[in-house]
């Protein structure tokens, strides 16, 4: 259960792939960016505000955006040196054996599969919102699970199913069946509309900005108590490392890039450029953009009336004369969250694509359209899995999920890239991490805390999913395997 794949192997199989290459580095970075900007910004922002670091949640972000470069560095000499669909799978695979490797393929469902269901729930929130300001309306039944009932006007209402979001997520699903290029080009110019109004936001609210909404920038340690009981640390140094736990899945995403190796025109130049690239340019935007928003508005109002579409809210009350980028604001997140998912079922089916390719999931996820060369039933089959999850699950027990199993994947990352230097110190790399072992060290630690930092609960949830997904190992995985059977 050990065995390894040849990276000599792989390297040599690189250049024979059935999909088409197509992507360079703009089309990266943008693939990289429209993964993760999206509900990390517009919605966990004010959370963290809220609830943990006040003013100070941009150095949650940049202590968030630290840890996460520390695995894109090794990210990207994975990526660079191995060229191959699969992201961490295929990176676990060749350093640690294909127990490890099942494991992690199996957890980066939690990433890509139930990340998509979990950011296409919201997407069907904003939605009904967006319609809201052409004076129509979709029934609470419709736009919620069954375990959810309403509140407000909508009191005693139950959920049936979340129509928007099977919705949304057949449409995407059926664009990646198209082609890779043509999703490329959509989320591109997804990207450039949100990334604008990102921008707008930043330089219109830059002068309504109220020195005494940072003052003090770091508020002294106490502690803050939500409206459903919970309590957290707020402010000092424990408000800002919880903070960064809470915006870290702002990061999530940026990984997606690696399982794009394949379609890559030159993979080797082209993946640390669009993992680093899309890195930097969203920490960057990420700090600026809760600078604006924290000084904009004050702590109580994401308390209080601001909790629920903070962005929106602080503009029309505090923004005087632009209550008009509200709404572009709100059509910018659906935009926003069109793209992440988007992403996450890109990256969700390249996975898979690669787990079948080496026999350890059943053929049908990696055979080719015969028009369109991509993987259109594997990207059918996680649309009715990805619908079933969106469509009768809430959020709240999807979202935590999406973040416990990609600090696991970064984790691994981290490790193998580490493993792989002292065990092939010969193999040529276009890009090499620097300062090796400690940014693997680091980031194993930053990451780890991250997952104390989610508590219990999630720690169950994980290992609950892994034990269903031995059950698939050692059912089909492990006989099929073409390593274990020598094809």
């Amino acid at each position: 259960m050990f065995r390894t794949k040849s990276i000599d192997r792989l390297q040599a199989e690189s250049g024979n792939t059935p999909l088409k290459r197509t992507l360079g580095p703009v089309s990266l970075v943008a693939l990289g960016i429209g993964a993760i900007i999206g509900a990390g910004l517009f919605v966990r922002t004010a959370a963290a505000i809220a609830e943990r670091a006040g003013p100070s949640v941009t150095l949650a972000f940049l202590v968030a955006g630290v840890g996460c470069a520390f695995a894109g560095l090794c990210y990207a000499e994975f990526a660079s040196m191995i060229p191959i669909a699969g992201s961490a799978y295929t990176y676990s695979y060749t350093t640690m054996g294909e127990f490890v490797a099942w494991i992690i393929g199996w957890d980066l469902v939690l990433e890509y599969a139930v990340g998509a269901a979990t950011v296409a729930i919201a997407w069907s929130q904003y939605f009904n919102r967006v319609l809201a300001y052409m004076g129509l309306h979709i029934p609470y039944q419709w736009y919620h699970s069954p375990f959810e009932v309403g509140m407000g006007a909508d009191a005693g209402v139950h959920g049936i199913m979340n129509l928007p979001a099977i919705g949304i997520l057949l449409i995407l699903s059926l664009l990646l069946v198209r082609g890779t290029q043509e999703s490329a080009v959509v989320n591109s110019i997804i990207v450039i509309t949100k990334v604008a109004i990102v921008l707008m936001v930043i330089f219109v609210g830059w002068r309504f900005m109220v020195p005494a909404n940072h003052t003090p920038y770091i508020p002294p340690a106490t502690t803050y108590t939500t409206s459903q009981g919970v309590t957290h640390a707020y402010g000092g140094l424990m408000g800002i490392l919880g903070a960064a736990g809470v915006v870290f899945f702002a990061f999530i995403g940026f990984d997606a890039v690696s399982t794009a190796a394949q379609e890559a025109k030159n993979p080797k130049r082209d993946m640390p450029i669009g993992i680093l690239g899309s890195l930097v340019i969203c920490t960057i935007l990420y700090v600026l953009f809760s600078h604006v928003l924290s000084g904009v508005a004050t702590v109580e109002d994401f308390r209080t009336a601001g909790k629920e579409a903070s962005v929106a809210y602080a503009i029309s009350k505090y923004m005087i004369g632009f209550e008009w980028m509200s709404k572009l604001v709100t059509i910018a997140i659906l935009a926003g969250f069109s793209s992440v998912i988007l992403v996450m079922l890109y990256g969700q089916s390249r996975v898979f694509f690669s787990m079948s390719e080496d026999g350890l999931v059943p053929k049908v996820f990696s055979e080719p359209h015969p028009k369109f060369k991509t993987p259109w039933k594997s990207n059918l089959l996680f649309f009715v899995f990805t619908s079933l999850f969106a469509a009768f699950l809430p959020d709240s027990i999807v979202g935590e999920m999406t973040s416990i199993g990609t600090l696991f994947a970064f984790i691994l990352v981290c490790a193998g890239v580490w493993i792989l230097r002292r065990r092939r110190p010969d193999l040529p790399r276009a890009f090499t991490v620097p300062a090796l072992p400690l940014v693997s060290i680091l980031g194993i630690i930053v990451c780890g805390a991250m997952i104390y930092g989610l508590g219990w609960t999630n720690w169950l949830r994980l290992i609950i999913w892994l034990l269903i997904g031995l059950i698939f190992y050692f059912a089909y995985g492990r006989r099929h395997s073409k390593l274990q059977t020598g094809v």
